[in-house]
């Protein structure tokens, strides 16, 4: 579990944003089973987080279509939310940072660690907002 002083500032850059933090399972499933569009991003403390994964996800809400809500669960230090996420993200395998666009609850579009490692903010956030088009 990494310190809150640590995670905050970190915390704050999507919260500011307009993404709503999840701390529990229950208000994860609550969130992501309400009708419409939620993006979660599932945030850490890694470097590909704080360069890529956040500046990608605040990026892509210049896009025209935007999902109906935005929520964050932050990995190593909410368990319970990240693990009920993640229990959702399935068939995907846990990875942070990741982002999932559920609509109506289900599935519909992923980016995994791997999708974010490496690769600018500007062209993950071109595809989140292909998936806000084909989806939002």
């Amino acid at each position: 579990m990494y310190p809150p002083e640590l995670v905050k500032p970190m915390r704050e850059d999507l919260a500011v944003a307009g993404f709503e933090e999840l701390y529990t399972s229950e208000a994860v499933e609550a969130a992501i089973k309400q009708p419409g569009t939620i993006l979660v991003v599932v945030n850490s403390v890694c470097g590909c987080a704080a360069a890529n994964a956040r500046p990608a996800a605040k990026l892509s809400l210049s896009n025209t279509k935007t999902p109906d809500r935005l929520a964050t669960v932050f990995a190593g230090v909410d368990r319970e939310a990240v693990d009920a996420a993640r229990h959702l993200m399935v068939p995907f395998p846990p990875s942070s940072p990741s982002m999932g666009l559920f609509k109506d609850g289900e599935l519909v579009h992923m980016i995994e660690r791997h999708h974010i490692e490496g690769r600018p903010a500007e062209m993950i956030a071109e595809n989140l907002k292909q998936a806000f088009d084909e989806f939002c």
